[in-house]
């Protein structure tokens, strides 16, 4: 039985009107309950517990996510069946959308969706050969006390969401959950080219955890690395060749190369085929609004990355061009673009807009006109 509430009394009458059962939450008694669902933008701890969490904690329930109760289905009906959980400060999407092309690609029944796209309890439900592909932000693994992936997948681990955890520590520490809580049979990828998640999969590592490191920056004796746009595999001193990203435009810049390398690493880990991998990275079209090539005008490429609105995600796109014009702006987040400025000389002219206009200015002075 779900009871719906919502601090929003509009959003409480909609959901009324559509037939669901609702109640004023803060006047109903919490000894009735068995658990609160959360929805993964309310605060579980920072800056401070919503007021339901605190009704919760005081009635001695649970607080979990949806999920969660996807996962509480699997565990009963098909708890063999491959799920794929991916997460990292950036380049969740990009990830999670090319495996599910490379296992759509190689004739899997796949299920894409979580904090991309499709809610997971929207999706078809868990069963054996069909594999769930599931992008987790921070505030979902934080209400998904019983994860265990088939495949986890940590990209990477820099400064962001302070304002719902604390410190980066505690949010390195929550994106940690989703790689450590892999099957024991299971496999978990860890991008090694910050020091959190170096540290992540040294951990692991020395708890037993199958784990593939995978890096663009420097080779690996032991994972995946890239180099000269191609994928190379290393183990045991010997090295072999994955796949080649050269001349695919989805897959531009060294973060795709990251995203595309953790992706083969993923599929690889469930059985796909190099041949089919590379087939379906050929063929990857794309997000729309990362690094998305939207059309060209004489020799001017447009791109859209309106979905890169951090500088550690911008960087990631000013590094994958020479000549750029840079349309800017929009709601400024800590930091601003200071640490942007070693991009400065690629920008030939930029374009400022929104709340940031003034601070860019600021930032780009007279370095950028």
């Amino acid at each position: 039985d779900v009871v719906a509430g919502d601090d929003g009394a509009e959003r409480l009458a909609e959901a009324a009107k559509a037939g669901f059962v609702t109640a004023d939450l803060r006047t109903v008694s919490w000894s009735d309950f068995a658990a609160l669902v959360l929805a993964p933008g309310v605060p579980l701890t920072h800056p401070v517990p919503h007021w339901s969490v605190l009704k919760a904690r005081e009635a001695g329930i649970e607080v979990i996510g949806d999920i969660e109760l996807f996962y509480r289905e699997r565990r009963r009906h098909a708890p063999d069946a491959p799920f794929v959980a991916i997460t990292g400060t950036n380049g969740k999407s990009t990830t999670t959308a090319l495996i599910a092309h490379l296992m759509q690609t190689a004739g899997y029944d796949t299920q894409l969706g979580g904090n991309i796209g499709t809610a997971i309890l929207s999706l078809e439900p868990p069963r054996m050969g069909r594999v769930h592909v599931i992008e987790m932000s921070s505030y979902q693994i934080d209400l998904t006390p019983s994860l265990d992936p088939t495949v986890g997948i940590l990209l990477n681990v820099s400064e962001d969401h302070i304002d719902r955890h604390g410190t980066i520590e505690n949010y390195a520490a929550v994106k940690e959950r989703l790689v450590a809580g892999v099957k024991p049979e299971g496999t978990a990828i860890i991008g090694v080219d910050d020091g959190f998640s170096r540290a992540i999969a040294d951990r692991l590592d020395q708890a037993g955890k199958r784990v593939v490191r995978v890096s663009v920056k420097n080779p690996l004796a032991d994972g995946l690395y890239v180099e000269h746009e191609t994928i190379l595999r290393s183990a045991s001193g010997a090295r072999s060749e994955v796949a080649r990203l050269g001349g695919i435009g989805s897959l531009r810049g060294q973060h795709n190369a990251q995203n595309a390398a953790c992706a083969a690493a993923a599929t690889l880990a469930i059985g796909v085929k190099q041949d089919v991998l590379q087939q379906g990275l050929r063929s990857f079209p794309g997000l729309a609004h990362r690094m998305e090539q939207v059309g060209r005008r004489g020799h001017v490429l447009f791109v859209n990355d309106s979905k890169g609105t951090n500088a550690d995600a911008t960087a990631h796109a000013l590094s994958s061009f020479a000549d750029i014009f840079w349309i800017a702006g929009g709601k400024p987040k800590a930091g601003g673009i200071t640490s942007l400025e070693g991009f400065f000389p690629r920008i030939r002219k930029a374009y400022l807009i929104g709340e940031a206009a003034a601070e860019f200015a600021g930032t780009l002075g007279n370095k950028v006109p």
